[in-house]
């Protein structure tokens, strides 16, 4: 969208600003700047009175209109207009145009997108179909052990260990450089030992200590590795299913099971306990089965 010269250049500077932010992630600041460049369009179209670019006042009102406006007019979900605040605001203050003071969107809280019990079965017979061992372990890790992507690209053989009848997995690069131990389940002990033990993962010619090595012997980077999981997705037609869901499936399953909540934040790697708490909360389809048990008369 055309926006007027003095806008543009604004927004220009902001994107050449935003390449050397190198703490937010490509697609955050792929994000921001069409964020942002939505936010200078509406501007552009005479929603403000006064110059929200240089007055401090004008520009938190305007901040302000613009959330309404997305809610109002736009539709948009309280978790979206919430992504382009930030965006807004980032914007404000890394070109030294001070601090937005307009408060964000209350969320809904809901549990975390897990898999039902019946596409947690479909999804470990997908996998059990899949006849590569590396490939099983990718689609099993997450789910039994509740690793999150980055993790599993981080993991190196020594931090897999095996005995006959248990085993523990050493998570050493957990979010916040939290390490944690999570035990082995027992259905992930054969596919790990085939894979160390048996000689397969050799098969591979790895030329690097990871544990998940690619055709080139190269330790697999979370693109792969989400390469592999959607492939496994779409055989179970589970469309959409991330190493997210099934890690969050894991907790789930944990909860469900009756796990207490320091447990299963322990295994999760959270930081603080109302994290896991989400995962005591209703699912969406936990809140419509409650309303479809309610009588009615044909």
């Amino acid at each position: 969208m055309a926006l007027p010269a003095g806008l543009e250049d604004a927004h220009r500077d902001y994107t050449t600003r935003l390449q050397t932010a190198t703490m937010l992630a490509e697609r955050t600041r792929r994000a921001y700047t069409s964020r942002v460049r939505q936010y200078l369009a509406w501007v552009a179209d005479g929603h403000t009175d006064d110059d929200p670019l240089a007055d401090p006042a004008a520009r938190d009102g305007a901040v302000r209109d613009w959330r309404t406006h997305l809610q109002a007019v736009a539709k948009q979900a309280p978790a979206t207009v919430n992504l382009s605040l930030a965006a807004v605001t980032d914007f404000y203050t890394r070109t030294g145009r001070g601090q937005v003071h307009a408060e964000r969107m209350p969320l809904p809280r809901r549990a975390p997108k897990a898999l039902s019990p019946k596409d947690g079965l479909r999804w470990l017979r997908a996998v059990e179909r899949c006849t590569s061992t590396r490939n099983r372990l990718i689609g099993l890790i997450p789910f039994y052990a509740g690793l999150r992507i980055g993790e599993l690209a981080a993991l190196d053989i020594e931090d897999v260990q095996l005995s006959a009848r248990k085993g523990v997995i050493e998570v050493r690069s957990g979010k916040g450089r939290r390490a944690r131990t999570v035990p082995v389940h027992r259905a992930l002990r054969e596919d790990l030992r085939i894979w160390l033990y048996d000689g397969e993962r050799d098969t591979w010619n790895p030329t690097d200590p990871g544990l998940l090595v690619n055709s080139r012997g190269q330790r697999m980077g979370p693109r792969g590795l989400h390469d592999v999981i959607g492939h496994l997705a779409n055989d179970a037609h589970l469309e959409g299913t991330t190493a997210h869901t099934l890690r969050h499936t894991f907790a789930t399953n944990l909860i469900r099971w009756g796990t207490d909540v320091v447990t299963v934040a322990d295994l999760m790697g959270h930081a603080r306990l109302d994290t896991t708490r989400d995962y005591t909360r209703p699912s969406a389809d936990d809140l419509d089965r409650a309303v479809q048990t309610l009588p009615y008369d044909k």
